[in-house]
């Protein structure tokens, strides 16, 4: 096993050991962002879930990025590198210009060249995307790709897996209200 393999490994392994020992999603989002930063190698990496009543992509969790990139303006599901909401992953090797980049004088600004985006799915179905954004030129190789999806999976399972939870946090919440509210009802009888 290579020094490169074992850092992945290792990455891997804390997403993973994070992902089943918290509930606390956006410690495991912040974690998977930088955990790609560092061991990519890159300038900045980004989370962002689909709304899909408004076609936009927001901002789950970032790292690297300024704020004046981050608040640059809606991010369009249509427009922003539009195939990964697709299930492609694109890989854009010049973000300043290429037309699939939405946010190209912004990029320019921020010294982004270029720009990976791997869709984040669950069952079949797109939920978001995770972005990888380099300040030079670069070509990803396959062991970075198949190790930024793999995480990106992660992410993937980990926003679900909360959503599920707050769901069954609700309707127990829902179902202890009624109940506490017919026993209280029957006393009063």
């Amino acid at each position: 096993m290579t020094a490169l393999d074992k850092t992945y490994f290792k990455s891997f392994r804390d997403v993973a050991k994070a992902i089943s020992s918290t509930l606390d999603l956006q410690q495991v989002l912040d974690m998977l962002v930088t955990s790609m930063v560092k061991v990519m190698d890159l300038k900045a990496c980004a989370i962002r879930l689909l709304d899909s009543k408004q076609r936009t992509l927001e901002l789950l969790a970032a790292h690297g990025l300024t704020d004046a990139y981050i608040k640059k303006g809606p991010v369009d599901a249509d427009r922003s590198i539009a195939e990964a909401m697709q299930g492609k992953i694109v890989v854009i090797n010049d973000a300043v210009t290429d037309p699939r980049a939405q946010y190209q004088q912004e990029a320019k600004a921020e010294g982004i060249v270029s720009i990976v985006s791997i869709p984040l799915s669950v069952r079949d179905r797109i939920i978001g995307v995770v972005r990888l954004y380099s300040a030079a030129p670069r070509d990803f190789s396959e062991e970075e790709l198949d190790f930024a999806v793999a995480l990106a999976e992660m992410g993937a399972i980990a926003i679900e897996n909360a959503k599920m939870y707050e769901r069954i946090k609700k309707d127990y919440e829902s179902v202890m209200s009624d109940i506490y509210n017919f026993v209280g009802y029957r006393r009063s009888i």
